[in-house]
């Protein structure tokens, strides 16, 4: 019988092991996959929870596993390498937007045909993967989203603060209208994406910020792919990386302003570079990024 999930746990495990537990299955009567998967962390200070987060990584589910570490104070590399990971260091801190850039980057690179994003931090369960990655492989989406919203009452219980699910319900609701969607989360730290949207989007303009999400998203529904979610459930507490306050505020005002843009641009108003397709140069260079 699979694991049910009933309740996200809040006793995350620190037990450090190596990575071949999840890339390797010692059965096989598990279903081999034709699609290479890769699984792409982008870190920061993740030193106390990197260990669990993986250990909720169905075996199998993946092919890879890449953590890219954005300027940790902590032991986050070390830990990564200890277990075996694929990793990359940015000496100085990029942000949260240039730390995805470098995750799809070598995702491309390395052949990858379907790429989970998911936050080194134990928030979110990893149980899901294989179900967001079905939805890919069956073409029923192009990506995937986990949906931390299930219900009012169960997001508020795993700990999510009531100005956070506030902000997350006005804000989803205004970019589902603007964008033509009805996504439970716009705003989820797990997501799944088949490889043509990193190969036909331009990320690499986008902001090196929190924003970055919310512009992958918008460019994404411009360029005409197809968007889904999954319930994920969700753990608050400690350890679990979260902006506070006054960075949320200033995440919401950058996501009005990119639904502005996008409508600008879809109304022929303004034309924002956000959404023009990717000049040959620029497809020159990410090719000579990706080559060396």
């Amino acid at each position: 019988m699979p694991t049910l999930l009933i309740e996200p746990p809040l006793n995350p495990v620190h037990e450090i092991f190596h990575v071949e537990r999840i890339l390797e299955p010692e059965s096989d009567a598990i279903l081999k996959r034709t699609h290479k998967v890769i699984a792409v962390l982008p870190a920061y200070n993740a030193e106390r929870t990197l260990a669990a987060t993986l250990a909720d990584f169905p075996v199998g589910s993946v092919d890879e596993i890449l953590l890219v570490d954005d300027g940790s104070k902590d032991r986050t590399v070390q830990v990564a390498r200890e277990m075996g990971l694929t990793v990359i260091v940015h000496p100085k801190n990029q942000g949260y937007g240039g730390n995805q850039k470098t995750c799809y980057r070598y995702a491309l690179e390395h052949g990858a045909d379907i790429v989970v994003m998911i936050h080194p931090d134990y928030q979110y369960d990893a149980r899901v993967i294989p179900h967001a990655v079905g939805m890919i492989e069956l073409g029923i989406c192009d990506v995937v989203l986990g949906s931390r919203i299930r219900s009012r009452a169960e997001a508020l219980k795993c700990g999510m603060p009531w100005w956070k699910y506030i902000s997350n319900r006005a804000l989803t609701a205004m970019e589902n209208i603007a964008l033509g969607q009805n996504l439970g989360d716009f705003h989820s730290g797990f997501r799944v994406y088949r490889r043509s949207v990193l190969e036909t989007l331009p990320f690499e303009r986008n902001s090196n910020d929190f924003v970055f999400d919310t512009q992958f998203l918008a460019q994404t529904v411009h360029f005409g792919f197809r968007l889904g979610d999954i319930p994920v459930p969700v753990r608050y507490f400690d350890e679990a990386s979260s902006i506070n306050f006054k960075r949320s505020s200033i995440y919401g005002i950058r996501t009005l302003t990119t639904m502005a843009r996008y409508w600008m641009h879809h109304c022929r108003l303004w034309r924002s570079r956000l959404f023009k397709p990717l000049t040959d140069a620029e497809r020159r260079e990410r090719s000579k990024i990706l080559g060396e």
